[in-house]
């Protein structure tokens, strides 16, 4: 194990987080051979990665800016903050829902545009406040699609707030139904919570089944004069056909956080400038979550929050740890362990999961790990990265 770990940082990592990594790291803004990558929305696409990178950790939920297929082949870890910056993501949902529902954005611009100098002024807001009148959201029905950590605290206090609520999710994990408030009506599909819905949230991972979720045909099904909401990602959503639903009234207002040419300056739409997860909590729970997790993985192997890695976390029982990457291809642990047998290595624990075409094992044993047995493990085929963590180097 490296006596110091060197980690290249990109973006502005809240400085609480970095402090966690603890003495054995430093941390800079220039690496030239990097073990780690801390970052929030650096793109690392059209960046060469250098080969001693062992992990990235984006301080934030979303991965796209990060390659993570190439990483994947080279038995990199990935890891982001799900649920880091929740609160803040369901705060603006919320912002959003009343900006929508009373008309504030629109109510703003009447009153900014008001001589402050006019004896007429005050006579003229109690005349022009008539055009602002809104709705209250307690009574209305709120339809959430994706029940993670976010949509499951908007789902929450859509609750407090007075309003029904359906969740659908067909990914739902098992911590987050445990989280998902007993009041809400599950639906059995999109289509349930697009007909029932006076507002539409969405909180789902930008991926080939969510890309343009939300299109003319899936609009066409909700109620005349609904509200979207999307604080997701800006792909999940047709803007053209959003905007072809504004313009016959099927929508009543779109409320976003991805400005972009199409949806800008219309006069149905609220877009705001990326804010969901922009509050100085929510970005250092990010820096922290990430920090933690690089930090642990690459002081002892263990993978908690990793988009391409399985969850493998296995209390030490001994000082020697090998930890090794493959792809999830048979035989793999039969090869691992009968290496280690013919060096005359006990295995004193040993863990091993998968996710996809990754496999991650780690194993503990009783003696000294030769080189000899590292190695190896390196030429054993479709084995990705082999790490030997002595707990006391």
């Amino acid at each position: 194990m490296a006596d110091q770990f060197n980690v290249l940082i990109l973006n502005n990592v809240s400085q609480n987080g970095l402090k966690r990594m603890g003495e054995r790291f430093a941390c800079a803004k220039e690496v030239a051979q990097p073990d780690a990558i801390l970052l929030r929305s650096a793109d690392l696409h059209s960046v060469d990665i250098a080969k001693s990178v062992l992990a990235i950790g984006r301080a934030g939920s979303g991965t796209n800016n990060i390659p993570v297929k190439a990483m994947s082949e080279r038995g990199v870890p990935v890891f982001n903050a799900p649920g880091a910056n929740a609160n803040a993501v369901k705060e603006l949902v919320l912002a959003g829902m009343l900006l929508a529902a009373r008309n504030i954005g629109g109510a703003l611009k009447f009153v900014a545009a008001l001589d402050p100098a006019d004896p007429e002024m005050e006579k003229k807001v109690e005349g022009g406040k008539k055009t602002y009148a809104g709705y209250e959201l307690s009574g209305h029905t709120l339809g959430v699609i994706g029940l993670g950590k976010i949509g499951c605290l908007v789902a929450d206090a859509a609750i407090k707030l007075g309003m029904n609520v359906i969740g659908y999710d067909p990914e739902i994990t098992v911590d987050a139904a445990w989280s998902l408030p007993s009041q809400v009506r599950k639906a059995n599909s999109l289509a349930e919570v697009l007909k029932g819905s006076h507002f539409l949230t969405l909180h789902v991972p930008l991926v080939d089944a969510t890309r343009k979720m939300i299109n003319a045909d899936s609009l066409a099904q909700m109620k005349h004069g609904a509200v979207l909401l999307n604080f997701s990602r800006e792909g999940v959503a047709d803007e053209a056909a959003v905007l072809a639903a504004l313009d016959s009234k099927q929508l009543s207002t779109y409320v976003c956080d991805f400005p972009s040419a199409h949806v800008n300056n219309h006069p149905k739409v609220i877009a705001l400038p990326h804010l969901g997860a922009s509050t100085g909590e929510a970005e250092e729970n990010c820096a922290v979550m990430v920090a933690d997790q690089v930090r642990d993985y690459l002081l002892d192997g263990n993978i908690v929050n990793s988009v391409n890695f399985p969850t493998v976390v296995m209390p030490r029982e001994s000082a020697f740890r090998i930890a090794i990457a493959n792809a999830n291809v048979p035989n793999m642990l039969g090869q691992i362990s009968t290496a280690m047998a013919e060096a005359k290595l006990n295995i004193h624990n040993m863990m091993n999961k998968s996710k996809k075409d990754i496999a991650y094992t780690l194993v503990d044993v009783d003696s000294k790990v030769p080189k000899k047995v590292v190695d190896a493990i390196v030429r054993i085929e479709g084995v990705l990265s082999v790490r030997y963590l002595p707990q006391d180097a």
